[in-house]
């Protein structure tokens, strides 16, 4: 198993900026991938950017694209997102996952969220 606490969500205006963070515990070693999704208000869930454990290949839904970035540290087991730039469209909870080196393409373990609100 694989546990992930999230943090540094909050409140900001329009045009500023948050850095998310996903410290990883347990069985980190068996980690093939980390990811960050989102889900606002009566929407459904959408993923946001993901990041390979070992070779640090990144991966972004076309609406973050140069706004977001992804990055890990391994010694820390822990992944962020930068967000730069923010808009209030990107008001939601946030979650990252993890996929393992059994099923890598499935998002097995989640942390519990974190709230991004951006104000106009």
């Amino acid at each position: 198993q694989v546990q992930l606490v999230e943090s540094g969500g909050g409140l900001v205006q329009a045009g500023g900026s948050l850095r998310l963070s996903c410290a990883a515990s347990g069985r980190t070693f068996i980690i093939y991938s980390m990811g960050w999704f989102r889900q606002a208000p009566e929407k459904e869930r959408e993923f946001v950017a993901s990041i390979n454990w070992s070779g640090g290949s990144t991966s972004y839904v076309s609406s973050v694209k140069g706004r977001f970035s992804i990055s890990r540290d391994n010694a820390k087991n822990t992944v962020y997102l930068q967000m730069n730039s923010l808009k209030p469209e990107d008001t939601a909870i946030y979650s990252c996952a993890t996929s393992d080196l059994i099923a890598p393409g499935r998002w097995d373990y989640w942390g519990q969220g974190t709230q991004v609100t951006v104000s106009s």
